[in-house]
C-alpha cells in the first residue's frame, strides 16, 4: 500500500543514508540535471560540485525573496512552493514544484531571487552552485543547451499561467490546473489520474486568483459531475477528456494518454 501512495503522489522515497548515496550517473533526475546527450564523465563532474539529498522540512525555505542568487534546486522527492510578497504586503504564490523538477532559474538575471522558495511537505533536493554550474556549461555545450531547455519551459509555463488568469473562469481555471498536474506528473512515469495534492486550498486559490470558497466549490462541482474523486488530499481524475475539454485544452489529452 505504501509504494502504491509513493507511485501516485510521485514521490520517490528514499533514506537519508540512501540519498547521500545516489551520484549523478544514477539518478533520475532529468531536466537540468541529467538530459540525455550528457556523457557519463560529464555526470561525475557535476556530483562533485553539488550538494545531495539537502532535507528541508514543512515551512523551512530554501531560499527566500531578494536574497542574492548562488544556486539552483533539483527537487528528488517531496514539493516546494514559490511566491513573492507583493508591495501591499500580500503573498502570491507563482509556482509548485515537484520531485524531477527544478527551481531558483529565476533568479539568474537579477543576481538576487525574485521569489522565495518554500517546502510544503519533507523535501529532497540537490543544491547546484550556479558559478560552478554555469563554469561547467561554458565547457560541456549539451550543459549549456539544457540549461536554456530550462529556462524555456519555465516561460512558457509562466505565459500559460498568465493566459488562465486573464481569459479563463473558475472552473476553467481548476480544470486547467489538474490536467497541467496530471500532465507533469505523466512526463515524469507517475499516475496520471491518481496523485496528492500537497497543497492546501487556498493554496490552489492564491495561485489561480480564487478565492478560497470558490474553490472549493468547483471542487465540489466536478465531484458531483464524477469529473473527478476526493479523498482529502488524494484526488483521481475520472473524466480527464472532459476536464481537458473544460480547460480549453483538449490537445493535452495526446501527451497524457491515460488508461483507466
Amino acid at each position: 500500500m505504501t509504494d502504491q501512495k509513493n507511485q501516485s503522489i510521485g514521490l520517490t522515497a528514499v533514506s537519508s543514508a540512501e540519498s547521500d548515496a545516489i551520484l549523478c550517473k544514477s539518478c533520475t533526475l532529468d531536466s537540468l540535471c541529467h538530459p540525455k546527450s550528457v556523457q557519463p564523465h560529464t555526470l561525475e563532474i557535476l556530483d562533485k560540485v553539488l550538494s545531495r539529498g539537502v532535507r528541508y522540512s514543512k515551512g523551512e525555505y530554501l531560499f527566500h525573496q531578494g536574497e542574492p542568487f548562488d544556486a539552483v534546486y533539483a527537487v528528488r522527492s517531496g514539493s516546494l512552493k514559490t511566491y513573492v510578497v507583493t508591495s501591499n504586503g500580500q503573498e502570491q504564490i507563482t509556482n509548485f514544484y515537484f520531485a524531477t523538477e527544478m527551481t531558483g532559474l529565476s533568479g539568474l538575471n537579477m543576481s538576487i531571487y525574485p521569489v522565495s522558495a518554500v517546502a510544503m511537505e519533507t523535501t529532497t533536493v540537490c543544491k547546484i552552485p550556479f558559478a560552478k554550474l554555469e563554469e561547467l556549461s561554458l565547457q560541456i555545450p549539451e550543459l549549456r543547451e539544457s540549461i536554456y531547455g530550462t529556462i524555456g519551459k519555465e516561460l512558457h509555463n509562466f505565459e500559460e499561467m498568465m493566459l488562465t488568469l486573464s481569459k479563463k473562469n473558475a472552473d476553467e481555471r481548476l480544470a486547467t490546473f489538474l490536467m497541467n498536474l496530471s500532465c507533469r506528473y505523466k512526463k515524469r512515469g507517475y499516475s496520471a489520474s491518481s496523485f496528492r495534492l500537497t497543497m492546501s486550498r487556498n493554496e490552489i486559490g492564491n495561485f489561480l486568483g480564487l478565492a478560497v470558497e470558490t474553490v472549493s466549490r468547483v471542487f465540489s462541482k466536478f465531484q458531483k459531475q464524477q469529473f473527478i474523486k476526493v479523498e482529502g488530499k488524494e484526488i483521481q481524475l475520472l473524466k480527464p477528456d472532459r476536464l481537458s475539454e473544460i480547460s480549453g485544452n483538449a490537445s493535452s489529452l495526446d501527451d497524457i494518454k491515460i488508461t483507466q
